[in-house]
């Protein structure tokens, strides 16, 4: 069911408090541009930081923004197993396509405290699930096996965002599980690899800032068209690189505050770029626009 281009969207605040008309105009960007479909506040949307109003408030406004021009998901994931399920649960019933569930952070789970927990999700819900490993920030990794197994157990666990950053996994991850089990990319700068051994499209920080473009890179890997999107892979390689100079998602809300799409503001603990950094981000944009 997932496959195609995702736009992990960010949550534009002013003064504090978030920015509705920011949020209601960059989904409506997405879809212009033609985007597979959106989730809201998941890692690049800061959701730690988020009230459970406001992430209520978030997902009512992309699901009616939206109004199924494109497909939302919404990240629901915790590392409390109830917190999740009631989360997954309130999204639902407002009206998402599917949940983003991230492995949970810091406990550390085993693998079978993993298994336990994503399933007793799915569980509670009718929504299609995506599994999202990111060990880099989780502390722990969904191993393939873990996800075989749940595929199995879980029919509506169909689709897992990969971020471990190993091609070997989601060549490895292709082989054991059905056709209809979507991978999808969790790096921008590694999805073409990652489609090239089977994946099936990304959730991007990058489409936030170009959405049109990633979504010719995509649909040129699904074509076969591996030149065109070899080409434009590496137009987009220095600005996939330079928006995680900075931890996610500082630097893509950094310019898209300064293209005036939003304040650019994030909420502690994260904070603006160092002066350094904004210059070399501010270069590597200059320089992708001229090429453009």
């Amino acid at each position: 069911m997932f496959r195609g281009t995702f736009t992990a969207l960010v949550t534009p605040f002013r003064d504090g408090a978030i920015d509705l008309s920011a949020f209601q105009q960059l989904i409506e960007a997405q879809i212009a541009a033609g985007i597979t479909g959106i989730v809201a506040i998941g890692t690049t949307g800061e959701s730690p930081t988020l009230s459970h109003d406001e992430r209520e408030e978030l997902i009512r406004i992309a699901v009616s923004t939206a109004n199924k021009r494109c497909l939302v998901l919404a990240g629901t994931g915790s590392n409390a197993t109830q917190h999740a399920m009631a989360d997954t649960k309130m999204a639902e019933k407002l009206g998402v396509d599917g949940a983003l569930l991230v492995a949970p952070y810091y406990n550390k789970p085993s693998q079978e405290g993993l298994y336990r927990h994503f399933k007793a999700i799915a569980e509670t819900t009718s929504l299609p699930i995506m599994l999202y490993n990111i060990p880099g920030r989780c502390g722990v990794d969904i191993v393939p096996e873990t996800v075989v197994r749940l595929a199995k157990a879980c029919r509506n666990i169909v689709s897992i965002k990969e971020a471990s950053g190993s091609v070997e996994r989601v060549s490895d991850l292709r082989r054991r599980l059905p056709e209809s089990f979507t991978i999808l990319s969790g790096d921008d700068s590694l999805t073409l690899p990652f489609m090239a051994v089977g994946a099936a499209g990304v959730v991007s920080v990058a489409s936030n800032l170009f959405p049109s473009q990633v979504c010719a890179l995509i649909r040129a890997c699904e074509s076969g068209n591996l030149k065109a999107a070899e080409k434009l892979h590496r137009k987009l390689l220095p600005l996939f690189k330079d928006l995680f100079i900075e931890p996610n998602p500082v630097p893509v809300k950094t310019a898209l505050g300064w293209r005036g799409a939003m304040s650019g503001e994030v909420r502690l603990p994260l904070c603006e770029m160092s002066e350094t950094n904004r210059a070399r981000l501010r270069k590597t944009l200059e320089e992708f626009e001229r090429e453009k």
